[in-house]
């Protein structure tokens, strides 16, 4: 039932004239944030572009346009669906980390402090789901350079060059096939201990993470939802056999 994977990523520019601390991000340098959802094989399904650095991964998300379509209904999202040894329904979701709020469509690990066992495997799932966005990032600015650099360019042209990349980034995983990820330049998963192995993208200089937690207060109904995954994910249809030893 999980759409993608959401997160955000500072693009360093250099200072606009006149703009003050607007585009200054918590990380000391000057930014737009780059919003980015990521589909199970790396491809962008959304992207938004040009949010000033200042604002936190929750607040770039509660203003662009795919926040509107799911408040709107515009997605055309098929309708919930009924999941084994579940006794209600479950609704399409996206995954994102701490710093976006929890909500019945986009879901957010359990806060890290006296988590029972059942809350640990449903985080360690949905950490070994985010991955996939992590390393479309670590893919973009591997192949696309200019991303590990301060792009000289006004915020309004610097939008140009990111979407360009990710629109390129979509076509070139479309049709070469291999030969635009090299191997070990992701993460992955050893198949035999089920432990994460680090792709080449992470000794390398990358982008940088953004935000900070935006809202503490979600939805009863939210963390219902978040509670019944979370049952799913020890259930006998549900579940994984080595998540037991990954806690």
């Amino acid at each position: 039932m999980c759409i993608g994977s959401l997160d955000g990523k500072h693009v360093r520019i250099k200072p606009p004239s006149n703009s003050g601390s607007l585009f200054y991000n918590y990380k000391h340098t000057f930014s737009v944030v780059l919003m980015a959802l990521v589909d199970a094989n790396y491809k962008f399904i959304y992207c938004d572009v040009g949010c000033n650095g200042r604002v936190s991964d929750g607040g770039v998300f509660g203003k662009c346009s795919l926040n509107k379509a799911l408040q709107e209904n515009l997605l055309n999202l098929p309708n919930p669906q009924a999941m084994p040894g579940l006794s209600e329904p479950l609704s399409y979701h996206m995954l994102a980390d701490e710093a976006f709020p929890l909500r019945n469509d986009l879901l957010k690990p359990y806060p890290a402090r006296h988590l029972t066992k059942e809350q640990r495997i449903f985080n360690y799932r949905l950490s070994r789901a985010r991955r996939v966005v992590e390393n479309a990032f670590g893919i973009l600015s591997n192949r696309f350079r200019v991303f590990l650099t301060t792009i000289e360019l006004a915020p309004e042209k610097v939008q140009f060059v990111v979407m360009a990349a990710c629109v390129l980034h979509n076509y070139l995983l479309a049709t070469c096939d291999t030969s635009y990820i090299v191997p070990g330049l992701c993460d992955r998963e050893d198949p035999e201990s089920h432990t994460l192995v680090l792709g080449k993208w992470n000794s390398q200089q990358q982008l940088q993470s953004t935000g900070l937690p935006h809202n503490n207060n979600p939805k009863m109904s939210a963390k219902c939802k978040r509670d019944l995954l979370a049952k799913y994910f020890i259930s006998k249809d549900g579940q994984v056999p080595w998540q037991w030893e990954m806690i």
